[in-house]
Parts: C-alpha cells; sequence; structure tokens
C-alpha cells in the first residue's frame, strides 16, 4: 500500500491546510488543519468527511495515510484467517469482543489513534472502564471508535508499512499499555509470525515450542501455516491448541 505521512512542522495558526493529491486518475482528498492534534485527527477519522477509501493512523503527532488497494495474498488472506479463527474462539468461550479492522482506536496518553488489523477487548475491560465505545456525535447507539487499551491487536506488515508496524506503532502500542500484539509478515518464502508479549521495557516474542507460540490473552496455544489451494493462491490456517 503507497502511505505518505504528514508532520506537524509549524504553529497550528500559520499552518495551511494541507492535501494529498495522487494521480488525477484516481482521487484526492484533505486532510484539515485540526487533524494535527490528536484530538482533531479523531474528530476528522470518525467523521462523515472522512474518505471510506484511506486508512489513517496518528503517531504521536504524526499522520500515517494508506491510499491504495492491500496485497491478497500476503495481507488480505491473512487477516481474514486470523479473524475466522479467533472471532470463532472469542464467541465460543464468550471472552469478550472481538473486531475485524476498520474499527478506530484511540490512546490519548501513548498518543496513538489507528485502526488495526484486528482488535480484542476482554469483558473486563469493557466493565472496568480500561476501554469505552465512543458514540457518534449525536447518535448515542452507534459507534466508531473505542477509546483506551485494547486487550490484544494485531498488524498484518505490508510493503509501505514495515517501519510504521515494526517500530512506531510497536512503541505505541506498548506505550497504550496493550498486553499482547500480534505482528505477521507473510511477503516471502516463509511466515513471520511473533506473538509479542508487553514487558516493563518493551514487547518480548514468545518462544516457539515445536512450531507453536502460546498466548496469555487467550490461553491457547497457536501455529500459522499455508498451502496452495485450487486457485493456486496461499491458504492460510491458523491452527489452535488448548493448553
Amino acid at each position: 500500500m503507497a502511505t505518505v505521512s504528514v508532520k506537524r512542522r509549524q504553529p497550528l495558526s500559520s499552518q495551511k491546510s494541507p492535501s494529498v493529491a495522487p494521480a488525477p486518475d484516481r482521487f484526492s482528498f484533505r486532510i484539515p488543519v485540526s487533524a494535527l492534534t490528536q484530538a482533531g485527527f479523531r474528530d476528522w477519522a470518525t467523521s462523515d468527511d472522512f474518505p471510506e477509501h484511506i486508512r489513517a493512523a496518528f503517531i504521536e503527532g504524526e499522520i500515517f495515510i494508506e491510499m491504495s488497494n492491500e496485497e491478497l495474498e500476503a495481507h488480505i488472506l491473512v487477516k481474514t484467517e486470523i479473524s475466522r479463527a479467533l472471532s470463532t474462539l472469542v464467541r465460543e468461550l464468550k471472552l469478550g469482543k472481538f473486531f475485524g479492522d476498520g474499527l478506530l482506536i484511540s490512546n490519548e496518553e501513548a498518543s496513538v489513534s489507528n485502526n488495526p488489523d484486528a482488535s480484542f477487548f476482554t469483558l473486563e475491560s469493557f466493565r472496568s472502564g480500561r476501554v469505552r465505545l465512543v458514540p457518534k456525535k449525536d447518535e448515542t447507539e452507534r459507534y466508531r471508535e473505542v477509546e483506551g487499551t485494547p486487550d490484544w491487536v494485531l498488524e498484518v506488515v505490508s510493503d509501505s508499512s514495515v517501519q510504521k508496524d515494526t517500530a512506531r506503532l510497536r512503541e505505541a502500542y506498548h506505550r497504550a499499555g496493550i498486553s499482547e500484539y500480534w505482528l505477521i509478515d507473510a511477503r516471502g518464502d516463509e511466515i513471520h509470525f511473533q506473538i509479542l508479549s508487553h514487558r516493563k521495557n518493551g514487547y518480548a516474542a514468545t518462544p516457539i515450542r515445536a512450531g507453536w507460540q502460546r498466548s496469555r490473552v487467550f490461553g491457547r496455544a497457536f501455529r500459522l501455516d499455508r498451502q496452495r489451494d485450487a486457485l493456486g493462491l496461499w491458504e492460510y490456517t491458523l491452527h489452535v491448541q488448548a493448553d
């Protein structure tokens, strides 16, 4: 995916509204000046004026825009399988709420607002106030955002998101106190699948034992593999093993 990074480089009072304009045969959109603060970004990203064909993230005063379609085999099919397996597991065990991509998650303390490829929240996180649903303005029962700290997030690496997923978001998710971060890179000959657990000084990769990694959040061990299907496309399978 093509990514544009926008930073605040001068006082907002003197800055004109930035715009990002790719080739005229594709699309263009306007980023309002107010979006260069986290509060303004959240207002913009949850408004009806936000372009539906882009994904945007706010990380410590910088806006990341992803403008092109996601790659099929190394991105869409990966997150589809992860979401299929985990959403089923969460529902069967009544662990909480699992969300696919498209949900804005904001944490003010960590200065991050982002749409992960998937996210999970325990029931206790909602009950304790660790997270809360943010209703649309003037629509109390419709939501586009969750505020607080999810228990788990997923990012699948694409060509344009390597730095964002492996460094910037990894640091931001740690600051936000997210217990577990799944980071998957399926672009090469092998799948690089990491279950990263929150530690005091950063995330630590969970040990791999006979191909399995254990998730403390879900209380299960997982293995991700793939094989070619009848169309010649990769078919991913997330295997789940009880303790």
